[in-house]
């Protein structure tokens, strides 16, 4: 099956690297046009660039409210509406309980959360019926992972959004749905603060613990993310789509 998205606009939060590069790529190719966020003004650029002249960077910070509204403004002004919001931006630091400073634990929920929330707030008027919203959230919002704790809770608190906001949106004919990725092969394991040798380790443990023995690729969470951002998922609301190997249920 084939889906197309020709004649539809795409916001992509987070969407310079990893997963949210890899969805921004792939409503692109099925003929959207998409706007992608990322708070690093170089990467911002370099991503644009690399998926071509449909898509548009803007650099903007994913705890600032106040930011978000400027981005839902600048969509508004580009494409005049919204079909797809790929609510994606999102952050992890690994820590145990007693070494979690209150500025790391605000950190997370602002950017994971706080961010998603409002990214849907600002950006509904740009909605009319057949928008879709995915948002990303992780298998850890069913696995206690040592270590995890505030970056688990956060996603636990994207998958809790994701079920009232389809129940508030369904009549609205407004989708709300997540995918909850796995083990994926990203940047996200050298951003956590291990060492190579620590986030090689931990990327081979992780792929071991999957059913399939292997690390995912961000493209095929992209393609997951475009089957629920498309007509083709239209009676699909409030389900949370892993993309984890059996990771989670197996």
């Amino acid at each position: 099956m084939e889906i197309s998205l020709r004649n539809k606009s795409a916001l992509v939060t987070g969407g310079t690297t990893g997963i949210g590069f890899a969805a921004a790529q792939t409503l692109v190719e099925a003929g959207a046009r998409v706007m992608i966020t990322g708070q690093n003004a170089e990467r911002v650029q370099a991503a644009a660039t690399r998926l071509g002249s449909p898509a548009i960077g803007i650099v903007a910070d994913n705890r600032s409210v106040e930011a978000i509204a400027a981005v839902a403004r600048q969509a508004r002004e580009r494409f005049g509406r919204l079909d797809i919001l790929v609510a994606n931006a999102g952050v992890t630091w690994s820590a145990r309980i007693e070494e979690v400073s209150e500025a790391d634990f605000d950190a997370q929920m602002a950017i994971n959360f706080k961010g998603s929330f409002f990214a849907i707030q600002k950006c509904l008027p740009l909605m009319d019926r057949g928008g879709s919203v995915v948002l990303t959230s992780s298998c850890l919002d069913a696995k206690g992972v040592p270590a995890m704790a505030v970056y688990s809770a956060s996603k636990a608190a994207v998958r809790s959004l994701v079920r009232t906001l389809a129940a508030e949106l369904a009549p609205r004919g407004i989708r709300v749905n997540s995918v909850a990725p796995g083990p994926i092969d990203t940047p996200i394991y050298d951003k956590i603060g291990l060492s190579s040798a620590d986030a090689d380790r931990l990327r081979d443990e992780e792929a071991r613990a999957t059913v399939m023995k292997r690390m995912g690729q961000p493209e095929e969470v992209g393609r997951a993310i475009l089957f629920l951002a498309s007509d083709a998922a239209a009676y699909v609301t409030g389900a949370d789509l892993r993309v984890d190997g059996g990771w989670t249920d197996i």
